[in-house]
């Protein structure tokens, strides 16, 4: 399909290749690390922003309900979660809605939990925002899925552990969390006054059988403890208008939310992140059920490329477009597995490292890229492997 053509970035100041001499050391790289997508973003979206285009003043604007209805809409169609206008706030990004939950729901000096692997920024905010981290490492289990381990977890926690950050579908593994598992943990947090922020930013890339579900809607009491971020970016790749939102039903939590976000001050967003937003949670059901499609096709080329190259395994990802790339057969240490991909397969992948300690011997390839781009990144890898 045209919408799934290669498309030349490396002269539009896209972050994966801007960076790609200050992170590799060499701009020939094919880039596949940054999560957003070497596809064309919606032609809804577009259109919409060209005709806001048509009217000459770009000032100040608030976040439109239309738009947060819109949003609603989706999650109650797509995931069954009914979500009330009144729950919801705009942020600039689902970083920062997690270091304002962080403050808003914490002191400095108390324990938070993350696990391992996980999306880097999970790391960071705690640290950053002068909190403990409580790191729960992520075990495979004999089919190669990760899993948590709720006694394990019991057996971390102090008087002092307040939250649990919770990335669901998860970054960088792929994992959906089923209803049993986080049910459990729902509990776990319950019965313990941990509260739940969830980044479920990548809830519609799910691959078939797959369901997401949202923590706060499997009970009354969970809606009251978690606090769900959730926005457009990764479903229609959108990431770089800077738009989401936090969506929060308890009174008492949202307050505090709100009061910290009111100290930092992230304001309601620019117009035309409003005009995206609406447009591609209004119209852009099409263009995400053909994207779906072509991410699914790229999932079976690795598969495919693994099969016949079992060096690295793979195990194929219930959600995200993110290939979580098991390289410890190759008997490299991490250092040397980066410049493995770097300098022999001139490849640009984020190191599994990067990710914890869980992640030490993976890398995570972003494959939401023209099949034919797919296809000869494998190949430059199989030469690497091979000669």
């Amino acid at each position: 399909m045209d919408e799934f053509r290669f498309i030349d970035r490396s002269s539009s100041n896209a972050e994966k290749y801007t960076l790609r001499e200050k992170l590799f050391h060499t701009e020939e790289v094919m880039p596949m690390w940054v999560a957003d997508m070497d596809i064309a973003t919606p032609e809804c979206v577009l259109e919409s922003l060209k005709e806001r285009l048509n009217h000459p003043i770009l000032g100040y604007e608030i976040m439109p309900d239309s738009a947060y209805a819109a949003q609603i809409e989706w999650m109650r169609t797509h995931h069954s979660f009914e979500i009330m206008r009144e729950w919801l706030s705009y942020s600039p990004s689902v970083v920062a809605s997690i270091g304002c939950a962080i403050r808003a729901f914490s002191e400095e000096g108390d324990e938070v939990i993350v696990m391992d692997p996980v999306y880097p920024p999970f790391y960071s905010m705690v640290k950053e925002n002068n909190r403990h981290l409580i790191l729960h490492p992520l075990k495979q289990d004999e089919e190669g899925l990760y899993r948590f381990d709720i006694d394990g977890l019991r057996s971390q926690i102090t008087s002092k552990t307040k939250l649990l950050l919770l990335c669901s579908p998860h970054n960088p593994i792929g994992r959906v969390w089923s209803r049993e598992e986080l049910t459990l943990l729902g509990a776990f947090c319950l019965e313990h006054g941990i509260r739940i922020i969830s980044d479920e930013i990548h809830c519609d890339i799910l691959y078939k059988p797959y369901t997401h579900i949202s923590m706060a809607s499997l009970s009354a009491e969970l809606l009251e403890n978690t606090v769900t971020l959730i926005g457009p970016g990764k479903t229609f790749n959108m990431a770089g208008f800077s738009i989401s939102t936090v969506c929060i039903a308890s009174d008492a939590l949202r307050r505090a939310y709100e009061e910290e976000r009111q100290r930092v001050h992230f304001g309601d967003g620019a117009v035309l992140s409003h005009v995206a937003f609406e447009a591609a949670y209004t119209h852009g059901a099409h263009w995400y059920r053909n994207v779906m499609e072509h991410l699914d096709r790229n999932v079976h080329l690795i598969e495919e490329w693994c099969s016949h190259n079992c060096a690295i395994r793979f195990h194929p990802p219930e959600a995200t477009y993110l290939a979580w790339l098991d390289c410890r057969e190759l008997g490299l240490g991490d250092r040397e597995l980066r410049e493995f991909f770097v300098r022999k397969a001139g490849l640009g992948l984020s190191p599994g490292l990067s990710f914890g300690k869980e992640g030490s011997g993976f890398m995570r390839l972003n494959f939401a890229v023209p099949s034919a781009v797919l296809e000869a990144a494998l190949q430059k890898l199989r030469g690497a492997l091979y000669g």
